[in-house]
This record gives structure tokens, sequence and C-alpha cells, in this order.
């Protein structure tokens, strides 16, 4: 199972080269912490994704994964190496559920394992 990282996301709606790698893992997830940065960005102005946040939601390519709030949040308490909500969110989705987290973000691959990620 792999995680996407918002990037991961936009890059796969834009069919970006980068996601290639991605076309062959057996089972892709988003986080909902995800899916609220995706929304903000559209709503500030800095994204426009082909098929809106709701196509995001709705997209066949991936599922989106509701792990247990207090789990959740506990953990991104944890991750202390960053100040960014979503990153701390995302990278705690990833690690409780202990699945990979495609990404390109250089900050969070700094501190992942190489078993926890797949870089982009």
């Amino acid at each position: 199972m792999i995680l996407l990282d918002t990037n991961a996301v936009i890059w796969m709606d834009q069919n970006h080269p980068r996601t290639r790698k991605l076309a062959r893992a057996v089972r892709l997830l988003v986080s909902p912490a995800t899916v609220l940065e995706l929304q903000l960005l559209e709503e500030i102005g800095r994204l426009r994704l082909r098929s809106g946040t709701r196509g995001i939601v709705d997209a066949e390519s991936w599922e989106i994964d509701e792990p247990p709030a207090i789990d959740w949040f506990e953990r991104a308490a944890e991750e202390s190496w960053t100040r960014d909500p979503f990153d701390r969110l995302i990278v705690a989705h990833a690690r409780l559920r202990r699945w990979r987290l495609a990404t390109g973000d250089k900050a969070i691959l700094e501190q992942l394992r190489p078993s926890e990620r797949v870089e982009l």
C-alpha cells in the first residue's frame, strides 16, 4: 500500500512523468489531510486541479483512507521536525498505517527511512 502525499496527487492529476513509477502500485491511498490541503490551495488560487477537489475524492485511481482520529493526531504530534500541519498529518498517517509515502517533498524525504517512502 502506498499513501500519496499532496504533491503526488497533484502530479497524478496532471499526468506528470514523476508518477509513472506509481502505475504499477497495487493500491494507492489518499489522506483526508491531503484533500483539505488541496481545497485550501484551490481557495487561495495557488492550484487549479483538472478535476477539482471533488474529483480527487471521487477518483478511481485511489481510495481515501480514514485512520482513527485520536491515534492519527497523537502520531502527528510526534512529528516535531516540521511546523507544517499537513506534512505532520500526512507523514503520521503513513507511519500509523505502516505504508510507504509517495512524495517529492525533500523535507519529508529526509525524515523517512527508505522503507517508508517512494521518492517521486
